[in-house]
Formats: C-alpha cells, structure tokens, sequence
C-alpha cells in the first residue's frame, strides 16, 4: 500500500483530551514527514494545536452552530460544512478517527478517504463506518489508547506530548509585569461539581503560597465559572500579587500563562493536560476520576487523590465528588507545591 500523501486526524473535542491527543500527530509525522496533515477540532477548541510545528492545517468543526441547525430539523447546513470542509480537492487518503464516536466516524466516512482507522469497539457503532478498525484495550490511559490504535494502524507510537502556543499570544503575556517572576496557575474550576476542591480551601492555599515566597498566584477558569470560586476572587481583589484572569483567557491566552508557570494547581481539567504539555510542575487534585485511564499522562506522582473501597468513581453524581475531594487537605497540597516550587 503507497503512503499516504494527506492525513487528517479527527480529535474534535474536549478541550483536555485535544491536548493530550498531540502524540497521534507526533506519530503520523515520524512515520509521513513528507505527508500533508490536518486535524478536525472543534472550532472553540483550535488554538490548543493550530500552532503546533507538525501540523499542516486546522478543519474547525463548528459545533455549536451546526448544532443549533440541527435542533431545529435543518441538517442542509451540516451536510454543507462537511461537502466544503471534509472533500478537499486532492481527498485525504488517510483518517484516523482518536475520539471514537458516531459523529467522529461520520466525518471520517464523509472524507472519502480510502482509508479510515478507528477503534473496532467504538462508541455509538462507529466503526461501521471504517475501512480498518481496530480493537483497543478500554481500560488503559486515554492517551496509550489512541497510541494503540496509531500502531495497530501500521505506525510506530511517538509519546511526544509537547503543546505550542501562539508566539503573539506568547510575547503580549510576557509583556505583562506580573509575567516577570515565578508565579504559580492556580485552575479551581470544573465543568462537573464533583471535580471540585472548595473554593475556600483554594484560598487558604493562595494565602499560605504568597506567605511561603511565592510571587504570584494567578487563576485562572471560565468567564462562566465565577460563582463556583466567589471567595477565593473576593479574596483576590484585595491582594495584589493576586492576578484573576477568570473569564479573561482565550485558550492561546490560558497556553501562554501555562507555559511559563512555575507550577499549575488544577482540577481534573484541561489546564491539568496543558501543564502535561509544557512540561510544567503540577499538583492535580482528583475525586470521583480514574487516574489511571484519564490522569495526567505518565505523571501519577503529581496527583492527590483519597479513595476508599466503597467509592463510586461517577463525577456527574456531585454529592459523592465531593465529599472525595474534601479529604484533601490544605496541608497536605501546601506541601506538594512547597516541594515544587522551592525544592523543599
């Protein structure tokens, strides 16, 4: 069989898992230097890989209003944006579906490619719509996952998590005076209640940090995630050497803050698997979350989680979320950033 001459990785979403799906493109590029290579994403979602060096092309995936289409019984503008965005001319010859669901393969089936990888126990009877599909181990990590299907495709996996963030975005946060020094990423949001550390208890964190020497703290999170961390942007109003960038980061914005932290307290969220990326020390706070499966990738040390037989590992239900992520300390994650950030 030729080599395939253009490539696209379907990934769309989330946030998190775009991020550390870079190794599938790392290894397609190892494998196809001379290859074009595109990624579908979801528009929102873009900038995580458009500026990453191994990448060709971004086909943004317009979720949100394809969707509102949708519900309104109109399918016309879907089938448009696939027509225009998933057939161009010369086709792809080669997809590789990593999400695994029935839209996914869709898309792949809708390229036209001779060639459509995906999981042969995907989600939603996807891989009814692949030419090769491929059966992977569900109960390894999300990122081995997508690099067992790589190799079961023909190509040697490549474990190169590494992001790349916009050099604009990148110059125009270093410009900013707090940027100068060492300052820690606090991230204290989360989609999903019962991923959530209290907000008081991040207070209490950013209180003793600044008191320990650090520089800054500055936090990070959604412009709709405000009310889940009142106290600590209370808190953060009256101090100083407090930056809130709550609701004030694009995600090439949230990259760039990321990439020159020296130290990324998180949530079971997408800054977690951006600090991954940079390679940044981190300290994951974890409940109801397999670490296992969709942890920090190949940095189980850097994780607090307390589990007990009888945990239910379900973070949609938040009552049992969080009654996990209450026995972690403010003591004990004191301690792991202290070691972080001054060795001791």
């Amino acid at each position: 069989m030729p080599e395939p001459s253009r490539i696209i990785i379907i990934r769309p979403s989330a946030l998190g898992d775009v991020c550390r799906s870079v190794p599938v493109l790392a290894s397609l590029r190892a494998a196809y230097p001379d290859a074009t290579i595109d990624w579908l994403v979801q528009d929102t979602f873009a900038d995580a890989v458009r500026y990453h060096p191994m990448l060709d092309g971004v086909v943004e995936f317009p979720r949100k209003k394809l969707g509102i289409s949708s519900k309104r019984g109109n399918p016309l503008p879907s089938i448009a944006w696939m027509n225009d965005s998933l057939r161009p001319n010369p086709r792809y010859d080669l997809v590789l579906d990593a999400q695994g669901l029935f839209r996914s393969a869709l898309f792949s089936r809708w390229t036209g490619a001779t060639r459509r990888v995906g999981y042969r126990n995907a989600q939603e009877l996807g891989h009814l719509f692949y030419t090769d599909a491929f059966r992977v181990n569900r109960e390894r990590h999300a990122v081995d996952r997508m690099l067992s299907l790589v190799q079961a495709s023909g190509v040697e996996p490549v474990r190169d998590m590494r992001l790349y963030t916009d050099p604009v975005e990148r110059a125009r946060s270093d410009a900013q005076p707090w940027s100068q020094g060492r300052y820690a990423v606090l991230a204290p949001t989360s989609r999903w209640p019962g991923k959530q550390w209290p907000a008081d208890r991040f207070t209490e964190l950013a209180r003793r940090l600044l008191a320990r020497g650090a520089e800054r703290v500055v936090i990070v999170g959604g412009p709709s995630e405000q009310a889940q961390i009142a106290p600590l942007l209370r808190w953060a109003a009256h101090e100083p050497r407090a930056i809130d960038l709550v609701g004030a980061t694009s995600i090439s914005r949230l990259m760039a803050v990321i990439e020159r932290a020296a130290l990324v307290v998180a949530n079971d969220s997408a800054a977690l698997h951006m600090a991954v990326g940079f390679d940044r020390p981190l300290v994951g706070l974890f409940g109801p979350t397999r670490i296992g499966l969709v942890g920090p990738y190949r940095r189980r040390r850097d994780v607090i989680q307390h589990t007990r037989p009888a945990d239910r590992f379900d973070h949609k239900v938040g009552t049992l979320g969080l009654a996990m992520m209450r026995r972690i300390t403010i003591s004990e994650v004191l301690g792991a950033c202290t070691e972080r950030l001054f060795g001791t």
